[in-house]
């Protein structure tokens, strides 16, 4: 039995390829991992309501989600934690004064500050969301995440106002405009830790693969962790590992590597 217990995969440039497809060697590394007893989890930035399908296909039951504000193993929930109300009201200040928009993501639905604006509708297709509502202040103590939309490179020091957030550029060529909100206490990295204490493993029996600075928590404390070869270059100092690109069977080539797939 491999010593490997949990691989924590994203799912944008990692899974899914930019024509929103993935991999059947994918699929099938998933599936050969899963039969020597390893728990799978999608972990991402993206919402949970909106990935179930993927999951479903992949039959993964584990999840982190919302940049790891939430996350579910074996579908029972381990961590959930909202932004603060008042971190929510800035950004959303920021980005008004700013002609930015904002997804603002709660557990059930993905809040807009526009739905109707061309860079806006790029992003609910290329993120394919489908639970989508104007934003109202109702929902402001329930966010889990967020991700601003149309910013240039010079103005995420606009959003530099507490040194508990931090802004990461989302690294699909479309949306380099967007910049997903990560807090430093709340992540991919600190999910796995506390993911791990309740399935009573160590960072040892972890496997990471990633491509975004939204991973590099995650990919920094696993014991084995892979950089996509199409990863934002930054990406690659802190993961102990280069794998293939997403469109050159990166996950299945990294397991290989451990003699954990054929």
């Amino acid at each position: 039995m491999s010593h490997y217990q949990a691989l924590f995969l994203d799912i944008d440039g990692t899974i899914i390829k930019p024509d929103h497809t993935y991999d059947s060697s994918t699929k099938e590394a998933i599936f050969q991992v899963q039969e020597k007893g390893i728990e799978v989890f999608l972990a991402t930035g993206r919402p949970l309501h909106e990935i179930r399908e993927l999951g479903r296909e992949l039959n993964v039951h584990s999840f982190i989600g919302y940049n790891g504000a939430f996350a579910l193993y074996q579908d029972r929930v381990v961590v959930q934690e909202p932004m603060e109300v008042g971190a929510v009201t800035h950004f959303l200040e920021i980005a008004k004064e700013h002609n930015h928009d904002l997804v603002l993501y709660t557990s059930e639905k993905n809040y807009l500050t526009s739905l109707d604006k061309p860079v806006v509708q790029d992003v609910i297709e290329i993120f394919q969301l489908r639970q989508n509502e104007l934003y109202t202040d109702k929902v402001a103590d329930q966010i889990l995440g967020g991700t601003l939309i149309n910013l240039a490179e010079e103005e995420q020091a606009l959003y530099q106002f507490d040194q508990s957030y931090r802004l990461s550029q989302v690294n699909v060529e479309a949306l380099l405009h967007c910049y997903d909100i990560i807090r430093e206490s709340v992540n991919k990295g600190s999910a796995v830790q506390k993911v791990i204490e309740v399935m009573g493993i160590t960072l040892e029996n972890v496997i990471a693969f990633g491509d975004g600075l939204n991973d590099k928590e995650m990919l920094s404390i696993a014991g084995e962790s892979f950089a996509m070869g199409n990863a934002n270059p930054q990406v690659f100092t802190y993961a102990k590992h280069k794998t293939t690109s997403v469109q050159d069977s990166g996950i299945f080539n990294g397991l290989k590597s451990l003699g954990l797939v054929k």
